[in-house]
């Protein structure tokens, strides 16, 4: 299964909250940090604080912070939220149209494939594809000064 840029692109936000915990940061400056679209950024994180992964606050000192600590987020939950429409086949979505629909027997294996895909990506927490806390915020120039091993919510 392939990730498309959008479930990329909502992983770097993740990650780039993960590390600085202490911070809020806006999706320009995300943007910024990996060189990306600032406009491809705020579609994702606006999807990120609408399946409840992300906080986004308003006016001064306002910007993106996780929604809940790094260990309590699966990065399975998160890709499933953000490709619950995508089929792997086109049998799968919405075109029914395939001549050998009604004798296929693919759509079984292809489905039990997607979901362990998701399966095995649920074992891993945030925290545990972040616990280089220190080498990924020197790549994404948030100040290393202020950063704890464990990250903690602001309030």
């Amino acid at each position: 299964m392939q990730l498309d840029k959008f479930s990329d692109y909502a992983l770097r936000v993740l990650v780039a909250l993960a590390v600085a915990p202490q911070d809020r940061l806006s999706s320009a400056k995300i943007a910024q940090k990996y060189g990306l679209s600032q406009h491809h950024i705020a579609k994702v994180a606006t999807q990120l604080v609408r399946n409840g992964f992300v906080v986004s606050d308003r006016g001064r000192g306002g910007g993106l912070r996780l929604a809940k600590n790094a260990d309590a987020i699966r990065i399975g939950a998160v890709l499933r939220t953000i490709k619950i429409n995508d089929a792997v086949v086109e049998c799968m979505g919405d075109n029914k149209t395939c001549t050998i629909l009604p004798a296929c027997g693919l759509r079984t294996p292809l489905a039990r494939a997607r979901d362990a895909f998701f399966d095995v990506l649920d074992e891993y927490s945030l925290a545990d594809v972040t616990t280089q806390h220190t080498a990924l915020a020197q790549l994404l120039a948030i100040d290393v000064e202020n950063l704890t091993t464990a990250p903690i919510l602001p309030s």
